[in-house]
């Protein structure tokens, strides 16, 4: 079967069926003293995060998936937890759930290759659905879009009639299509008391609903569902690097549970935790969170010294250069979403959206 890939509406030329543009080989990937030379500026902004003795295996995938994306007219899209390599050398657009829907509902390309989990690529699919939508490997997943159906959204309604559902994106497009309104972490308050009601359910990370429901008067209903990298950090564990350090400042996801935001010196999203040592730049700090998104942000924040409880997502680490490269060249792996589950999905999502404008 030929994909076809659609010109853009900028005039640009329309791009060759999709089985004429696969090479019969990957890319030279050898380092070279040119590849040296062309990657030399990239190398510069992460050498604080990357050693020089890993740059050689990184930098010809990089060149190649750069160019390679230049001649596929293709977009890689990063969320904060890709490893610096990918977060800083290849991506097109990065950050948070949100900032990738937003992005991902705005790109002219034929082809998006996201750096992330499975349910984002299908967040990207829903919002352009005339695009290819690819994942360098479907077996990144996410334990929280595991821990929930459609059928467990549907008995929830039955079981609370008449009351609203919001999603919380890390969810498969079948739990997006049986629910109100989808949220992120850095903007789930807002939606929850968008809707004017007195209660809602909020699926499906209980954690994150017990933190929004201390930041507002809706009575949440939640699920037990949980982030396997924020349910492994503990209020003890947390002590005890303050103990050691006092000066230390503790920024936590709201996916943590509730014993370790009470450690905390500061509880947002993603993004919110970004700004936050922007905004402060703390001589020390404790990310909470996916070890990457440390060496990401210290990358821009280079007078901060990051302690690093390092607990790593192993659905994101999935996600390498050199899938990112065999994904561009063989056109790997499409995200398709049925129709009928697509159209529904898609009108929570785009309710999330709208609202943060």
């Amino acid at each position: 079967m030929t994909t076809q890939i659609s010109a853009v509406s900028s005039g640009k030329q329309a791009l060759k069926p999709a089985r004429e543009l696969i090479p019969a080989t990957l890319p030279d990937l050898a380092y070279t003293p040119e590849v040296a030379r062309e990657t030399a500026h990239l190398y510069e902004k992460v050498s604080g995060v990357i050693p020089p003795i890993e740059w050689p295996g990184f930098a010809p995938y990089i060149k190649a998936i750069n160019e390679l994306k230049r001649s596929r007219n293709a977009v890689v899209l990063a969320h904060n937890y890709m490893t610096p390599e990918i977060f800083h050398c290849v991506a097109d657009v990065v950050g948070d759930s949100l900032q990738l829907a937003r992005e991902a509902a705005k790109s002219d390309a034929d082809i998006i290759v996201q750096g992330g989990v499975h349910f984002m690529a299908e967040t990207s699919k829903l919002l352009n659905p005339d695009k290819m939508v690819l994942i360098p490997d479907s077996r990144a997943g996410c334990s929280l879009a595991a821990s929930i159906t459609g059928a467990d959204v549907r008995a929830l309604r039955e079981a609370y009639p008449g009351v609203p559902v919001v999603t919380y994106v890390n969810t498969s497009a079948e739990v997006k299509a049986e629910s109100d309104i989808c949220c992120t972490s850095s903007n789930a308050v807002r939606v929850v008391e968008s809707l004017g009601v007195p209660r809602v359910i909020m699926i499906p990370d209980e954690y994150l609903a017990k933190w929004v429901a201390t930041q507002t008067s809706v009575d949440i209903i939640t699920w037990k569902g949980h982030c396997e990298v924020h349910e492994r950090f503990t209020g003890e564990e947390l002590r005890a690097y303050r103990e050691a350090d006092p000066g230390v400042k503790i920024i936590a996801h709201p996916e943590c549970a509730p014993d370790v935001l009470a450690e905390a010196d500061f509880t947002g999203s993603t993004s919110g935790m970004i700004k936050w040592v922007h905004d402060h730049q703390p001589s020390k700090v404790l990310l909470v969170t996916e070890c990457s998104m440390s060496d990401n942000v210290a990358v821009e924040a280079p007078k901060v010294n990051f302690v690093r409880p390092c607990n790593l997502c192993p659905h994101m680490k999935r996600i390498t250069l050199p899938k990112i490269l065999e994904s561009l060249v063989m056109l790997k792996e499409e995200v398709t979403i049925p129709k009928e589950i697509a159209a529904r999905a898609r009108v929570p999502i785009e309710r999330m959206i709208n609202l943060s404008h």
